[in-house]
């Protein structure tokens, strides 16, 4: 892992940097080594560094690019073993024709030494051109792992993107059907209402597709969306349902998922108002403890007609299941009973 993180963390221009500086630090100390130990001239000492050296540095990036092309997996590393052998003798025999008949014909001293120190040079050069090879292919292998990853990564939040926004589709139809019952209900009795109710759920759904884009909203902003649901499903119960909402100043601006209280408070509004006749209070808390924002939602029922430990309906799994793909966490929706009082709790972890 700490391998892999370091590979990723160098950029191109530090590489070449790196390699320019490593092959001028070893033709500086073995020109230094050749004039101590043989007593060449410095421009013999010199050339015969800045040449073999040269021919290595051409020979580790003829590997590096080929292998830009073509890796081989463990199981054919034969191939990166020839391949270094092939081009270890290949700049081993140019750079003796090189020094012995093109730069210094006429030095035999340098001659003598050329020819016995050949055997030795070539294993050198290849060990040289192994390594960056060896170098070469871990790095184009993170580098590949580092973009199956990413890809991996990419097609993962699309799909999670795609489960998030298809659940909150889900939830629209089913609103929408009740809303325009009601308005076919109010049309002919109650014109005035109807009309104010079509108006309503144009805002509603309005507000909703504006939302569809964000990742998160603050509470403030939830709030004044939910409302507009409450205010239709007001019309439709009349003086039977009201809400209370009691939140804190810190929670106010605390951020939470778009588009999460609506089926929540649907979710209460049906356990609450479905299996009675009487008037009934969906109370709404918002709290923050150890930096989450904690939204109580309690609502009335009668357990001699209601299930509420068995009715959480598509609503409820439907929050859990985007928490969940938010979060990564399936402990932030939970829901309990206190007599006849039916609570829903979530908590939403805030940014750091």
């Amino acid at each position: 892992m700490l391998l892999t993180l370091s590979f990723q963390n160098i950029s191109t221009r530090k590489i070449i940097i790196g390699y320019a500086t490593w092959w001028l630090v070893l033709v500086l100390v073995e020109t230094y080594a050749i004039i101590s130990t043989f007593n060449f001239s410095v421009t013999i000492a010199l050339a015969d560094a800045v040449n073999m050296n040269l021919l290595i540095a051409t020979a580790g990036y003829i590997t590096f690019t080929s292998l830009r092309y073509y890796q081989p997996n463990p199981k054919n590393a034969l191939y990166l073993m020839v391949w270094s052998i092939a081009l270890a003798f290949l700049c081993t025999v140019a750079h003796n024709y090189l020094m012995r008949w093109k730069l210094f014909p006429q030095e035999d001293q340098y001659h003598a030494y050329l020819s016995a120190s050949q055997f030795i040079r070539g294993l050198l050069v290849w060990f040289m051109i192994a390594l960056i090879g060896v170098i070469s292919w871990i790095w184009f292998y993170l580098q590949d792992q580092r973009a199956g990853e990413k890809r991996e990564h990419d097609t993962a939040k699309l799909a999670r993107e795609a489960e998030l926004a298809s659940l909150r589709q889900q939830l629209q139809p089913h609103f929408l059907f009740n809303s325009l019952n009601s308005i076919s209900a109010l049309a002919g009795s109650k014109p005035e209402e109807a009309r104010k109710m079509i108006q309503q759920l144009s805002d509603f759904l309005r507000g909703t597709i504006k939302k569809d884009d964000l990742q998160l909203v603050s509470l403030q902003e939830e709030l004044k969306h939910l409302q507009l649901y409450l205010d239709i499903e007001k019309v439709r119960f009349g003086h039977r349902l009201k809400t209370e909402v009691e939140q804190t100043e810190q929670a106010h601006l605390m951020m939470l998922p778009p588009l999460l209280l609506q089926p929540l408070v649907e979710n209460a509004i049906k356990f609450g108002l479905y299996d009675t006749i009487g008037e009934i209070t969906i109370r709404i808390v918002t709290l923050v403890r150890d930096n989450q924002l904690i939204i109580r939602i309690e609502n009335p029922f009668d357990p001699n007609t209601s299930q509420p430990k068995q009715g959480t309906g598509f609503g409820l799994n439907s929050v859990q299941r985007r928490l969940y793909l938010l979060y990564a966490r399936n402990d932030l929706l939970t829901t309990h009973q206190i007599e006849n009082i039916f609570i829903t709790e979530v908590k939403i972890p805030q940014p750091a």
